[in-house]
């Protein structure tokens, strides 16, 4: 496993591309309310990534042989779906929760984000929820430290999100983000023997995203080949941040830019 160390000059690139998907995330936000739908979303995501020049990671993805190319700028997943949602002409309502994962390239670097969002009044359980899901990133980034072992990021994941009472998806992780999308390594929410587990180096960067169920960890694919649920049909969120390994600690590149 070759995993790339970014320069300085590199992650100021990365910096760059993170604080255009930060800023377009933020619009979306801005826009989620009951009533719109996930397409329209996505068309917004689509008309603010072309007015800065920027390129979707997303739209015509391909994940695996035999399966469509994935045809949206971001994944909208709601409720009971965990990642991949595809936009449509689904309307969202009053009490629903939608996550909102954005990937762009700009300037040959990928920003890779998300977030989930509550859509009105929400349920104190899918408040929970999407509690302990965003602060399990923050817990997770703070890992992200020189000299550290790569699935301390995931250990300390698994033990606060468990510890309130929800589970870590299993079968998605993070990982390394760069000129692609998805670079080495993997980083799993949780603690895996099977997987590599290389010690912490500066110019390492990686996308952290945990993925939180109200229920079970157990997820299943939905007929568009794409969508991933949770089996028990329980809520799920995920939050995500582009993160460098610098010398200075864990740096977030997916911050807006007034941020920094």
């Amino acid at each position: 496993m070759a995993i790339e160390l970014k320069s300085l000059k590199q992650i100021e690139k990365m910096r760059i591309a993170g604080g255009h998907v930060a800023e377009i995330l933020q619009i979306l936000k801005a826009a989620v309310k009951p009533g719109i739908t996930t397409g329209a979303l996505d068309a917004i995501a689509e008309r603010e990534l072309a007015q800065r020049g920027g390129i979707s990671c997303f739209k015509n993805y391909v994940i695996h042989p035999g399966v469509p190319p994935f045809p949206a700028v971001i994944c909208t997943s709601v409720n009971d779906e965990v990642v991949h949602g595809i936009p449509g002409k689904r309307v969202l309502k009053d009490g629903d929760i939608v996550a909102l994962d954005f990937g762009a390239l700009f300037d040959g670097w990928v920003g890779d984000s998300g977030l989930t969002v509550a859509v009105g009044e929400i349920s104190p359980k899918a408040k929970h929820l999407m509690d302990v899901t965003e602060r399990a990133l923050y817990i997770g980034i703070e890992q992200a430290r020189v000299g550290n072992r790569l699935q301390e990021i995931g250990r300390a994941v698994q033990e606060f999100v468990e510890s309130e009472g929800c589970s870590v998806v299993r079968h998605y992780t993070g990982h390394g983000v760069g000129h692609k999308m998805h670079e080495e390594p993997l980083v799993p929410n949780y603690v895996d023997p099977e997987l590599a587990n290389p010690k912490l180096r500066a110019g390492m960067v990686f996308a952290i995203e945990p993925m939180v169920n109200a229920g079970g960890a157990a997820t299943m694919e939905l007929r568009d080949r794409w969508t991933v649920a949770t089996k028990d049909h329980s809520m799920s969120a995920y939050f995500e941040h582009t993160v460098a390994v610098t010398e200075d600690g864990p740096r977030i590149m997916t911050l807006p830019f007034d941020q920094s």
